[in-house]
Parts: structure tokens; C-alpha cells; sequence
């Protein structure tokens, strides 16, 4: 593949993304406290987590691996990044989260591996099939937006994982109904597990400072404010003591 037809790809895919933003502030998508029974066939969470990020996973290792250009400078850094980011998703967060009634529809399943075949191809081709060595060499390790890019990745990893794990601890042994989280960023928005992806992967887009990494970015900005905001919606619908200083994803601002 040329580095035009990439970046056309990552063109229709970037006007996919913002059609999916506008539509998802109409249409909750239905897993987790939204799931529905009206999307057909679901399974259980654990399994649909795992096997919707799964692919992720696999695609970057092999362009890691198999790619003609993954070792020839210091691209290999991004690759590990997204690895690690998705050996939590596919694995490590599977297991942490509480086993529901609440199943996973295969609709959501078969969106997600979709929407993780074209990031990750994306991504994967570029970084190791059309990226130069100019682009990643010693000199991009000192750039300013390397550094800036690597510590909000890492912060905002911090904040999502900190943040699923007083989601995961609010519900004891036995208990089946949900409540309202406190403690941290909670303090200031409904989501700041979503809120530190953003900010994960906006790290990711200013380091790598390529347009697949940039289509990413927008992909999870026009995912996750709408599934914030029918978070913060159903939160105010459930607790009438739901507290009103709350914003939705991005604290003080929305």
C-alpha cells in the first residue's frame, strides 16, 4: 500500500468516525448498565471484552515482529505502548471486572473488532511499512512533543486504571445494583476512566504525530464523550442525590 492510499483510508475513516460521534448522542450503545436486549444475540462480558480487543493485540505484534521497518529505528517504542495498553483490555481487565447478568451484545462485539482491524491496520502499516527512520530517530527521543506525548500517555493510563479500579470496587460480594463512585477524578466527572483514555491516546497522537495516530485519537473522542455523556445521564436519571457540580468527561469544562 502507498502512502496515499493510507492516508485516503485514514480520510473515509475519519469522516466514518465524526457521522459515529453525532449518532451515538441519539443511540446508546448497548453493553454495560445500557445493555438491551433488543440487539439480538449477547454474550458474556468477560469473553466479549476479550475477544473484541483481541485483535488489537495481534495485529500490532505482528507488525512489530513481521513488519519491514519495526526495528530499524525507534518506532518500535509506539508499537509497545499500544501493546501494553491492549495486553490490559484484552486481558488484565477482563479478568478484574465482576461477573454480570448484564451480557455483551455480538452487535457491539463485531462493531468493536471492526473499529480495532482499522486503527490497529492502520497504525500497524504505517509504523512499520511507511514510516522513515528520519521520522523516529535519536533526535525524536528529545523532541518536546515525544516527551509531552509519552507522559500523557502514561498519565493518562494512570487515570483509566485507577478509575476502573473504583468502578470495579464499588460493588461487594453479593451486591447486584450500582452506585455512585467518589473519591478522585470522580469528584469532578461522571467518567474519568474514559476521560483517561483520551488522554492516553492524545499522548500516543502528539508522540507518534502521524495521521493514522491522529484518525485513533478522533476515533476514541467520537466514542467515548457520547458513552460519558449517557453515563452521566443515566447517573442523574438513578440518584436523585447525584452530585449537580459534576461535568461529564472533561473536568470544570464538560
Amino acid at each position: 500500500m502507498k502512502l496515499e492510499t493510507l492516508e485516503f483510508t485514514s480520510y473515509i475513516w475519519l469522516s466514518i468516525a465524526i457521522a459515529v460521534h453525532v449518532t451515538m448522542f441519539f443511540v446508546k450503545a448497548p453493553f454495560g448498565r445500557h445493555t438491551s436486549e433488543k440487539w439480538g444475540i449477547s454474550i458474556n462480558n468477560k469473553w466479549g471484552w476479550f475477544i473484541m480487543e483481541l485483535p488489537s493485540l495481534l495485529i500490532m505484534l505482528y507488525f512489530l515482529f513481521w513488519g519491514s521497518n519495526s526495528f530499524h529505528s525507534y518506532v518500535w517504542i509506539l508499537f509497545v505502548l499500544w501493546i501494553i495498553h491492549y495486553i490490559n483490555r484484552t486481558f488484565i481487565f477482563p479478568l478484574r471486572i465482576k461477573p454480570t447478568p448484564k451480557k455483551m451484545p455480538v452487535f457491539i462485539v463485531g462493531n468493536a473488532i471492526l473499529f480495532n482491524l482499522m486503527n490497529a491496520g492502520l497504525n500497524g502499516y504505517f509504523l512499520s511499512e511507511l514510516a522513515t527512520i528520519e521520522q523516529y530517530n535519536q533526535h525524536w527521543l528529545t523532541n518536546p512533543s515525544f516527551i509531552v506525548g509519552i507522559a500523557l500517555f502514561f498519565c493518562g493510563m494512570y487515570i483509566n486504571m485507577k478509575s476502573d479500579t473504583i468502578l470495579i470496587n464499588l460493588r461487594k460480594k453479593g451486591d447486584t445494583g450500582y452506585k455512585i463512585p467518589t473519591g478522585f477524578l470522580f469528584e469532578y466527572i461522571s467518567s474519568p476512566n474514559l476521560f483517561g483514555e483520551i488522554i492516553e491516546w492524545s499522548g500516543f497522537a502528539i508522540m507518534a504525530w502521524n495521521l493514522p495516530a491522529l484518525t485513533f485519537l478522533v476515533w476514541t473522542f467520537a466514542n467515548l464523550v457520547p458513552r460519558a455523556k449517557n453515563h452521566h445521564n443515566w447517573y442523574e436519571q438513578q440518584f436523585a442525590n447525584y452530585p449537580k457540580e459534576r461535568k461529564i468527561v472533561f473536568p470544570f469544562l464538560f
